[in-house]
């Protein structure tokens, strides 16, 4: 039954593919992570009535913000290829995808951090420094606790963004779902290859959503 209604698909190959998918995700995830929590306290904390109000540097981090998730995301892969080369030796597979899907998500995850560490009530902030919090107790013990359930809705859409990138990598030969739709199915007329890997790739994004909504509010106080 299932060949006959997708003779042109191979099991084993399909399972690879979401394997390279789900790869990329959640290893350029991980890192979208930890560079937009970083990115964003940096904005939070040096924009303008921040603990370290500095113009230029909020400035300085703000324009590579800025013009690095302005790129489309498959023109940044293009200008990323010297240093994918170096860094990763090809410019091939999932592995020399991930510089690119870290590029290109961590700023755009940076704004939704700085966006939900503004949502933050400032009295708590206020009452915490008054008792004299350290930065580093400010930052893990109110600011992104207070801040949790923004951050996790952020990451919820960064990782679905992460998908999507991941398919147009697999297209330039990262592999992954994308790759299986755009080789096997589209460039060999094979319809039937192209909608299974859609259909997975629509899969893994409500999976995440799903996934995250539920984190969400559980975090979610109010």
């Amino acid at each position: 039954m299932f060949e006959s209604l997708f003779p042109h698909l191979k099991v084993d190959q399909l399972w690879a593919a979401t394997g390279e998918t789900l790869y990329m995700t959640a290893l350029s995830g991980l890192a979208t992570f930890v560079l937009g929590i970083v990115l964003g306290l940096a904005l939070f904390l040096t924009a303008r009535g921040g603990l370290f109000q500095n113009r230029a540097v909020y400035g300085a981090i703000s324009i590579l913000v800025n013009v690095f998730r302005s790129i489309p995301f498959i023109i940044l892969i293009v200008l990323l290829i010297p240093f994918t080369k170096t860094l990763i030796g090809t410019i091939l597979g999932a592995n020399a995808a991930l510089p690119a899907l870290i590029v290109g998500a961590a700023p755009f995850y940076a704004r939704l951090v700085e966006i939900g560490l503004r949502e933050v009530d400032k009295g708590v902030i206020e009452a915490s420094r008054s008792m004299g919090a350290k930065l580093s107790t400010l930052i893990f013990r109110v600011l992104l606790p207070e801040s949790s359930p923004a951050l996790v809705s952020g990451i919820t859409v960064t990782l679905i963004a992460l998908v999507s990138y991941s398919a147009m990598a697999g297209v330039i030969g990262a592999g992954g779902l994308g790759n299986l739709a755009y080789l096997e199915g589209f460039q060999r007329n094979h319809g039937d290859v192209t909608l299974v890997a859609t259909v997975m790739i629509l899969v893994i994004v409500f999976i995440i959503q799903f996934l995250g909504d539920v984190l969400t509010t559980r975090l979610d106080k109010r």
